[in-house]
This record gives C-alpha cells, sequence and structure tokens, in this order.
C-alpha cells in the first residue's frame, strides 16, 4: 500500500506486539529498519533473518529513559544507514489498579518514565538529524486512555496524556522544517497478554496490532503529508 523504499525507519519497543507488527509492516513496503529494545536476546529470537542484514539494525538492550543510550542508538543509526526519516514510539505499557492516594510512588514515576521520558528522549535524539535533512515523520503511540482519566488508572492516563500534548508541542515546533509528527490513540489492542487478563471480554471489538500498523504507516507516509499534531483514534469496534 506504502511505498517506503530506502527510508530508514526506527522502531522502539519493536519486541512488543504492536512494535513487531508495526515493524513488519514496514519491512514489507521496503523501508531499512533500525528495531530497538531493552532486552538482549528478545529482537534476535523474533527476527532471525535481520541479525546479519545490511538493510536492518537490531539495536539491543538500549534503555530508552537513558539520554546517552538513546544518543548512541541514533548515532549508530545515521553511521550505518545516513538519515533517519521515520520515528515510531511504540515502547511503553500499562500498570494500573490503585486510587490515586494507594498508587505508590514507584508506579508514577514507573508509567511516566515508561510512557511519556521514552517518546521525550528518542525523539529529543532524532529530530536534529531530521533538522539537518530538511524532513521527517515521528508518530508516537498514546491510548484512549489519554483523552479522560478513568478510576485507578490515573498515571497510566497521565502518561498517555503527556504523549499528546508532546505531540502536538512537536509538531507546532516543527511543522515549517518539512517534519511531521502525530500519535495515534488506540483502544484495547488484541494481543495474548490482554485476552488473558480479560478473557470473557469481546475480542472481535478490539483492534488489531496489524491494523494499528496500518495508520501507523498511514502517518509516516507522504499521504499524510498534510497531517500534523493530530491524535487519530484507533479503537477497533469500539
Amino acid at each position: 500500500m506504502f511505498d517506503f523504499s530506502e527510508r530508514v525507519v526506527i522502531v522502539t519497543g519493536a519486541a512488543g506486539n504492536l512494535g513487531s507488527a508495526v515493524a513488519r509492516a514496514f519491512q514489507a513496503a521496503g523501508a531499512k529498519l533500525v528495531l530497538v529494545d531493552r532486552a538482549a536476546d528478545r529482537l534476535p529470537r523474533l527476527f532471525t533473518d535481520w541479525v546479519d542484514s545490511p538493510n536492518h539494525f537490531l539495536a539491543t538492550s538500549v534503555d530508552l529513559t537513558n539520554a546517552d543510550a538513546v544518543e548512541r542508538m541514533v548515532d549508530e543509526t545515521v553511521k550505518r544507514f545516513g538519515r533517519v526519516d521515520v520515528l515510531v514510539n511504540t515502547a511503553g505499557g500499562f500498570r494500573a489498579g490503585t486510587p490515586v492516594h494507594e498508587t505508590p510512588f514507584e508506579t508514577w514515576d514507573f508509567m511516566l518514565n515508561l510512557n511519556a521520558r521514552t517518546v521525550f528522549t528518542a525523539s529529543r535524539a532524532v529530530i536534529p538529524h531530521m533538522l539537518r535533512q530538511g524532513s521527517g515523520r515521528i508518530v508516537n503511540v498514546a491510548a484512549r486512555a489519554a483523552l479522560q482519566g478513568g478510576a485507578k488508572m490515573a498515571a497510566y492516563s497521565v502518561s498517555k496524556s503527556a504523549v499528546v500534548r508532546l505531540t502536538e508541542s512537536m509538531a507546532a515546533e516543527l511543522e515549517r522544517d518539512g517534519i511531521n509528527v502525530n500519535c495515534v490513540l488506540p483502544g484495547t489492542i488484541d494481543t495474548p497478554q490482554n485476552r488473558q487478563e480479560m478473557p470473557k471480554a469481546d475480542h472481535s471489538r478490539w483492534v488489531k496490532p496489524e491494523a494499528l500498523a496500518d495508520v501507523i504507516l498511514f502517518l509516516a507516509s507522504d499521504a499524510a503529508r498534510a497531517v500534523q499534531g493530530a491524535a487519530v483514534p484507533v479503537y477497533g469496534k469500539g
């Protein structure tokens, strides 16, 4: 559907359910990929054919909350491929279950770091390279929960709301520089983990990772050149 031939795409959280679907979608569209994950072994297990590929770089053991580690990953990307055309921030996670007054500080910090700091750190490292080349696309993954707080999920909602505000701020700052920044707002994603947590839910109504990946590819493509600062709902069937 989209042609990303010769474009260099960084996908954070690439070993996750969504990240791996996004990576495979970009690969099918011809992109050169940099896949980022904190663990040392997950990416080589998932993408065995890409371990020694000249067109792909598996950036393992990268802590996305560590600015120095992220800078090194981006510098290595530019050294290998000469540019960065697209950054997709899929890294993130969910933790809830307590009201605000019972939420541990550790949970609060964990959610803000995992969902918001990772977007900030990766974007901060990539944007100077996009500015130099005069083009780029950044697509962030927020969540439907970013739009409204809910009981016992304040830390998660706040962290995903921060992703939306980061998206809007970067879009406003970069719109005259050929760099588009947008985000998606998934509803419940159909993953094995979510099915295990919610076995009685109607899984047919959830959004598939592959369907969400299609929206992300659109936002990263030339077809979305007029889309800037958007938060696109991707809820599946409600």
